[in-house]
């Protein structure tokens, strides 16, 4: 069934009803084909995937310019203020800001983990529909906030509301998935990963080409007003899942997390799940967490700890632009790689996880050591970076799907995206040191 109002499609949380009596004793619309309601549903959720994590990576890619404000007010007059000379760490071989971009990262992350980890104890007492437009308004105030800020303090408040817009709209449509076909997961991982390509590359491009931040960041309006319209106009009705559309690799492949599943559940009652059993389903989730977590740790720690660190001075790239330049082909990785499961599935992402650690050890010995001399080659490990994590990040989330009833997948899609927000969280936390060591070597 196909409804034109999204608020009077929605399915509220605190009140799970039997949809399919609702559909009996009411006057149908004209049903949707099949097909068309699948290609509504996978755009829809690519666009809320886009839109949900676009503010998020262009504060991270505006981070060095926020950290740069205070020196250079060319915030609103000009779009890179260039390298500039540092007074308190002159005698250090990194050309360092006086805070790490850490501490942006620190802002546009912490807010999430917080709404993350209250998430299961009562956000589902809030209809989809007032987060969704929460999530709209904080982000488009983001953008506004940071655009006319005068100091790297209300700089930061404009990026907190960035992250409480990305945490919220992250566990409100991991959540909204487990009343649609499991392959919409495959669609709002590639949209976030396109979100992490999109945003990083219209800032960079729009900055190199000449546009001040401040209206590199105004003209990313139009972004939270498509997370509404792909939200309330676009998505079809969420309907009762026939397990006979289950593809027949996916039920081979399913190896339920606890025991005690009931394969005729249906989504929409995990929230009635008791404590107890809801620590069952989050201990079997802790062998695709525990990688994840680890897998953002590393990833961050390099992203936010050591991009500003690896500064090359024999290039036509300034610092600002090297470090867009970073971000942007990170997020090129991450998109290439979240877009990728329906042609590869990785089921034991302890390797991913592993293989990101030595990407840190490896970046780590050269800020230190500086043996590794072409940036060119810095772009290469970096777009493997980003390779690894948007792998690490889109199977994780579909071995989950697979691998719970519909009963329990709502909880456990909410509660495994925890993960990436608590590994990066941990990852800024100890950056912030580490960069004040960084900086005072001679």
């Amino acid at each position: 069934m196909e409804s034109s109002a999204g608020s009077q499609r929605r399915l509220s949380d605190s009140q799970r009803e039997d949809t399919e009596n609702d559909a009996a004793s009411e006057p149908q619309a004209p049903v949707l084909d099949g097909q068309d309601a699948h290609w509504r549903n996978a755009v829809g959720f690519w666009l809320l995937g886009l839109c949900n994590n676009f503010s998020y990576v262009v504060m991270l890619s505006a981070a060095h310019d926020i950290l740069r404000h205070e020196q250079a007010s060319g915030n609103q007059s000009h779009a890179d203020p260039g390298p500039t000379p540092i007074s308190p760490n002159s005698s250090s071989r990194f050309d360092c800001n006086s805070v790490s971009t850490a501490a942006v990262l620190l802002a546009d992350i912490l807010p999430t983990l917080v709404i993350k980890f209250l998430a299961p104890l009562g956000l589902h007492l809030l209809p989809y529909s007032p987060r969704v437009l929460v999530s709209g308004i904080c982000s488009a105030g983001s953008f506004i906030l940071v655009a006319f800020s005068q100091s790297v303090v209300t700089s930061l408040c404009g990026v907190v509301l960035a992250s409480i817009s990305s945490g919220l709209g992250e566990v409100t449509f991991l959540s909204l998935t487990a009343f649609y076909p499991r392959a919409v997961i495959s669609w709002w991982s590639s949209g976030t990963g396109g979100a992490g390509l999109l945003g990083a590359l219209s800032y960079l491009g729009l900055t190199q080409a000449g546009l001040s931040p401040q209206h590199t960041l105004l003209s990313m309006l139009g972004i939270p007003a498509l997370l509404l319209v792909s939200y309330f106009l676009l998505l079809t009705s969420p309907e009762p899942q026939d397990p006979g559309e289950e593809d027949e690799a996916e039920t081979a492949a399913r190896q339920p997390l606890i025991a005690t599943e009931a394969p005729e559940s249906k989504p929409g009652s995990s929230w009635d799940l008791s404590i107890q059993e809801r620590w069952t389903v989050f201990k079997g989730l802790l062998h695709y967490i525990i990688p994840l977590v680890l897998v953002y740790f590393a990833e961050y720690f390099i992203n936010q700890g050591l991009f500003e660190l690896l500064f090359f001075r024999n290039t036509s790239l300034s610092h600002a632009q090297q470090y867009r330049w970073y971000q942007m082909l990170y997020q090129a990785g991450v998109f290439a790689s979240r877009s990728s499961l329906h042609c590869c599935h990785i089921r034991f992402t302890w390797a991913l996880a592993v293989l990101q650690c030595l990407n840190l050890a490896l970046l780590l010995a050269d800020v230190y050591l500086s043996f590794l001399s072409s940036i060119y080659l810095i772009f290469l490990i970096i777009l493997y970076e980003g390779l690894l994590g948007g792998a690490a990040y889109a199977n994780t989330f579909h071995n989950i799907a697979l691998e719970t009833s519909d009963k329990h997948r709502e909880f456990a899609m909410a509660a495994a995206c925890i993960s990436d927000t608590l590994g990066i969280s941990l990852s800024g936390i100890l950056a912030l040191p580490l960069h004040d060591f960084l900086c005072h070597l001679s």
